[in-house]
This record gives C-alpha cells, sequence and structure tokens, in this order.
C-alpha cells in the first residue's frame, strides 16, 4: 500500500477501487469516511467491474456538496445535531415567550387602502419578484406542474399566465404612476426542481413568455438533499442502487441560497432594486394584495413584510408570533405552526392558549400566507452572512418509543419563511393582514381530501380555489356600487362552495380598486347566471344589466366607452362532473364541475 493511501485502510472495498478516482474525488472520499460515511463502500465490488456506476456516485457527491451552504460535511454535521435534538425531544422554541408583533391591518376599500394601494403601485417598479414553484400537482390529482394548471376555467389562463400578466400590468401602471420615460422592467425569479424544470421552461417558451421579454425571466433550480438513515446521520443508500446515495426535496427555503449564489441580488441592487417579493404557485388572489402589501413595506420600511389573514385560534395555519428570549438579547418575529403556537402560549403563562380576541372574533396572531416582502439593501447583507442558509428542521418517524430507529429514511427541510430567525433584533419585521376573500385561495388538495375536511374549514383545492376567484370579483365589484345577485350554493366533488357570478377581467383593466371605481357605476348589474369577461384596458360599464355571459375584448389603446344596457342571453352553464370519470381531463375534473358554452354576446 502506498504511504499516501493509508486514508482508505479501514475501507477495504474503496482502497481497492483508488485508482479509478480523480484528485477532486479522493478528496470527496476522504471527506465522507471522516464524516462517518464508509458504509457507502461496503458493497463495492473490484476496480475493473460497475467503473461507470462509481464515477456517477462521485458526481452525484460532488453535486450534494457544491449546492448546499458549507458543503455536504456541514450538511452531516448539522443533521447529526438536529437528529440529536429530536430524539431528545428539544424544544426549538425553549427560552422563548410569545407576543403580538407589530403589524398592519388593512381594510378593503378604505381611504387608508387606497392609498397603500398607490403607494404599492409606485414602488412596483423597483421590485424583483420570486415564484417558489418546485412541486408537481400530484397532490390534487394533476400529473402536470401546479403553474400550467387553470386559474378559472372561464377564461382558462393558467396560474402561470395570470401571475406574468399581473407583474407586467404592474411594470406599465407603475412607470406611468411616476411618468417614467423608459419602462422599468420587473424581473421575475421562478425556483424549479428536476421535477418541474424542463416542464416549466417549456411552458414559458411555447407560449412566447406570455408577453414578457424572456430576458425578464430567470429559473434556478433547486437540488436535493442526501437521505439520512439513523441518528448518526449515515447516508442513505438507493434501496435500488448500491452506488447511489438517496435523495429529497430540501424544501423552499433553497430558494434564499439560490439567489445568493446566482448573483442576481447584487445585479439588481446595481439598477436600483428595492423590494424582492416571494410568491407561492398557486395562489390565484395574490396579485389582488400585493400593491397594498407593498405599499406597507415602502411606507412602514420594513425589512421583512410577511402577508398575513385573519386566523380563528387553533386554525391549522401558522400564526405570526414575536418571540423573545429569556436572556433579553435575542427576539425575532416568525411564523410558528399552530401545533407549536397553543401549547407554547400554554407555558409561558397563557392558560388559555390561542384564543380569539373578543372584538374581532379573530386570534391575534394573523395567519401566515408564505407570501415576503423583502427589502433588497438589508437581504443581501444577511445572506452575506449566512450564504443564504436557513435554519433547517429534521421530521424523523421512528419506529419505537425510544426513539432508536426510523421507519424510513428521512432528511434535512427549510422553509423559505424562516429567513427572519437569523436576523438582528434591529431588523424592522412586520406583517399586513387583509381579508382572506381577497388575497388567500391556495389550490393544494385533491377533491378526496378536500371532501374530508371538517366543515366551515377551507377546501384548499382546485373547486374551492376557481370559486374564490369569483367572489372577490364580486365583492369587488359590489363595493364600487354595482348590484351583485346574492350567490347559489351547490356542491362539486363533495364540496359545498358558494357559486358568485363568474366574473373575470384582465389585470390591465383594473390592477387596484381606484382602477375599479373609475370604470364602473352603480347603475350596472349582474345576476348570479352571469358570466364577464373584461380583456383590454379602456373600457366602462355604464348602466349594464347583465343576465347572460358577455365577453369583452379591446385591443390595447382601442377605447370601448360606456358599455350599456340590457344583455340578455342564455349565458354558460356549471355541469357537474365527478372526479373519477377518466374520460374527463384531470384539469377540469378536479374541479367537479365544467362550463358549458350555450349563448353569449362577444364583443371585440
Amino acid at each position: 500500500m502506498a504511504a499516501d493511501e493509508g486514508w482508505a485502510s479501514s475501507c477495504p472495498a474503496l482502497l481497492k477501487n483508488l485508482s479509478l478516482l480523480s484528485p477532486q474525488q479522493i478528496e470527496l472520499a476522504k471527506m465522507l469516511l471522516k464524516e462517518g460515511q464508509k458504509h457507502l463502500f461496503d458493497d463495492w465490488s473490484d476496480a475493473d467491474l460497475d467503473v461507470e456506476k462509481k464515477k456517477a456516485f462521485f458526481d452525484q457527491v460532488a453535486l450534494l456538496d457544491s449546492s448546499y451552504p458549507g458543503g455536504l460535511a456541514s450538511y452531516i454535521e448539522n443533521a447529526r445535531q438536529l437528529l440529536a435534538d429530536s430524539k431528545a425531544g428539544k424544544n426549538p422554541y425553549d427560552g422563548f415567550t410569545p407576543s403580538v408583533p407589530a403589524g398592519e391591518v388593512l381594510t378593503f376599500g378604505d381611504e387608508n387602502f387606497m392609498k397603500l394601494e398607490e403607494a404599492g403601485v409606485k414602488e412596483a417598479r423597483n421590485a424583483i419578484f420570486v415564484l417558489v414553484a418546485g412541486g408537481l400537482g400530484e397532490r390534487l390529482g394533476y400529473k402536470g406542474i401546479k403553474l400550467a394548471l387553470p386559474v378559472e376555467t372561464t377564461t382558462g389562463k393558467c396560474f402561470l399566465q395570470h401571475y406574468i400578466e399581473s407583474i407586467l400590468a404592474l411594470q406599465e401602471a407603475s412607470s406611468k404612476f411616476v411618468q417614467a420615460e423608459l419602462l422599468n422592467k420587473i424581473p421575475l425569479v421562478i425556483m424549479t426542481s428536476d421535477d418541474t424544470h424542463a416542464r416549466t421552461a417549456e411552458l414559458l417558451e411555447s407560449n412566447s413568455y406570455f408577453g414578457m421579454e424572456s430576458s425578464q425571466v430567470k429559473l434556478l433550480k433547486q437540488e436535493k438533499v442526501a437521505c439520512l438513515a439513523d441518528n448518526d446521520a449515515r447516508l442513505a443508500l438507493d434501496p435500488n442502487d448500491k452506488y447511489k446515495i438517496q435523495t429529497k426535496p430540501h424544501g423552499h427555503g433553497d430558494v434564499h441560497s439560490l439567489l445568493y449564489t446566482s448573483g442576481l441580488l447584487e445585479q439588481w441592487k446595481g439598477t436600483g432594486r428595492k423590494w424582492v417579493l416571494f410568491f407561492q404557485d398557486t395562489n390565484g388572489l395574490l396579485f389582488k394584495a400585493i400593491p397594498a402589501s407593498l405599499g406597507v413595506s415602502a411606507t412602514k420600511g420594513y425589512n421583512v413584510n410577511s402577508l398575513a389573514v385573519p386566523r380563528k385560534a387553533k386554525e391549522a395555519i401558522g400564526g405570526i408570533t414575536k418571540l423573545t428570549h429569556a436572556d433579553g438579547r435575542r427576539s425575532m418575529v416568525i411564523n410558528v405552526e399552530y401545533n407549536q403556537l397553543d401549547p407554547l402560549l400554554r407555558a409561558t403563562g397563557h392558560s388559555d392558549g390561542d384564543v380569539n380576541d373578543p372584538e374581532t372574533g379573530f386570534s391575534p396572531y394573523p395567519g401566515n400566507i408564505n407570501q415576503l416582502i423583502l427589502e433588497l439593501g438589508s437581504y443581501i447583507e444577511e445572506l452575506k452572512k449566512t450564504q443564504g442558509a436557513i435554519a433547517e428542521f429534521v421530521n424523523p418517524k421512528y419506529t419505537d418509543s425510544a426513539k432508536t430507529a426510523f421507519k424510513s429514511s428521512t432528511r434535512l427541510e427549510c422553509m423559505m419563511q424562516d429567513y427572519p430567525k437569523t436576523l438582528p433584533p434591529s431588523a424592522k419585521v412586520g406583517f399586513t393582514v387583509m381579508d382572506t376573500w381577497l388575497a388567500y385561495a391556495p389550490v393544494k388538495n385533491n377533491p378526496e381530501d378536500a371532501a374530508k375536511v371538517p366543515k366551515g374549514n377551507p377546501y384548499h383545492s382546485a373547486t374551492s380555489g376557481e370559486m374564490a376567484i369569483y367572489r372577490a370579483n364580486s365583492l369587488i365589484l359590489r363595493k364600487a356600487g354595482l348590484t351583485i345577485s346574492e350567490p347559489l350554493k351547490d356542491v362539486f366533488n363533495g364540496q359545498e362552495v358558494e357559486v358568485w357570478p363568474r366574473v373575470t377581467w384582465s389585470p390591465k383593466w383594473a390592477l387596484i380598486f381606484k382602477d375599479v371605481r373609475e370604470k364602473v357605476n352603480n347603475k350596472c348589474s349582474i345576476t348570479q347566471k352571469s358570466a364577464l369577461v373584461v380583456n383590454g384596458q379602456k373600457v366602462s360599464l355604464d348602466g349594464l344589466n347583465l343576465d347572460g355571459t358577455l365577453i369583452i375584448n379591446a385591443a390595447d389603446g382601442a377605447e370601448v366607452v360606456k358599455l350599456s344596457g340590457v344583455v340578455l342571453n342564455k349565458g354558460w352553464s356549471l355541469e357537474h362532473v365527478d372526479y373519477k370519470d377518466n374520460s374527463i381531463p384531470e384539469k377540469i375534473r378536479i374541479r367537479g364541475f365544467k362550463i358549458e358554452k350555450v349563448e353569449q354576446l362577444e364583443i371585440n
């Protein structure tokens, strides 16, 4: 044995394969042995066998090493510590006392709300949008990427088209607002994964980026992390391949390290950008809440602003909470998961735990909806310290009460909204609460799971997500003075929902409430069975009485002035479908209804 091969003497199977390894691969092998991972090589064959598979193994180790802040050795060391804490049942909030943080609670349509919306539109030209879209729609009963699902089926626009059109409308309105000669193009970053990357790129390319310039869009692919086989953080091998480490997703918290390593943030800072807005892949209402929320960030000078909705005590949604440590030196405003918040309150002198405020009827801890607005300068400074690493957690499922073995391999995970955990107490961290009907209707549950949701709780399904769009648009028009018929109740895929008029408009027509107020008047009415689609900028409704379906398509620059009179036709009806009926496309089946287009008036 050569003297310089002594480091491998404890691992004979690796020792006989050293001749295959490059100098870089030798360093990776040394690191693995040092970190207690000898078992990865125990079943390796002689050097002349499985050569390509052995090279592929080291390619995988190199990728796992380069894609984790601090490398694979750091991952293993962090895993050992977190697994030890998990086995000991250590409380991550030990020593912290919860209290209600400072934030803004907004009322849709009042003077303050409208002022903040305008402030947000003004700031939008200095924003960057980051869409976290690493997941497939399998949990929904849909095989494609979630971004390709229709937001609603009246127009059939998919989530990605809706998001891009909203950003482009903000871009145009913001430049007009400050009377800028040049359009300040708002960047969009999409975090993808192995599962979604190629399909997201294809969706963009085949639709000409939905009107956005391709140079505005950046795709950053998230890598998976190694699975852990036991409490000693030994890496798990793939059960079907002894030359492959088993991997699983690390969570959407990776978006911070991807942005840090991409170098994009510094570039944007150099062009005068101020804000980074993070959002999730299937919340069709979000852009109704963004202008006012961005206005809050700008006027309050928040470094971190979490978008939130009113939350009932003990509701299954995390609560935005201020935590102050007993040492007095540490405090943070953070999302605390609902199953941790109530026991934490009880353990720190609040004998009733999480209870509703008698005046508002809601918990004083608002519900986190995982949409963040970060001030760019302080965000960059923080990432320089952490390299984008986010506080992780581990959630092993044990086979026994002594917690000696796992039912299946586990991995470390991290969440985007845990970013504030490392911030200094001087950071300005707040929240903005909006009405749920305006801001939050995620699509994440399949029909069977949604139908089992206890009565009164949100379904968060494709059915409820689509109906929420119509409800929000109807309520906004009603607030602007229109007469909108009351909704009917109906049951689709076992979920009872309110069916409002199917009203939808392009973001160019109305981005904020002021736009709606300027383009409609109180002499208009819309019946429950009606559908209204407005595409185009300069369309105003003046004394329109709609009982049926009306579609208005106006090219940019074309003026459709004062659309009035009675529009009466048989309209479009909603026909029930069964989600088990395989003859119907998945994207329709998971809603429980399809639109039967009987009769309509279309104005082009």
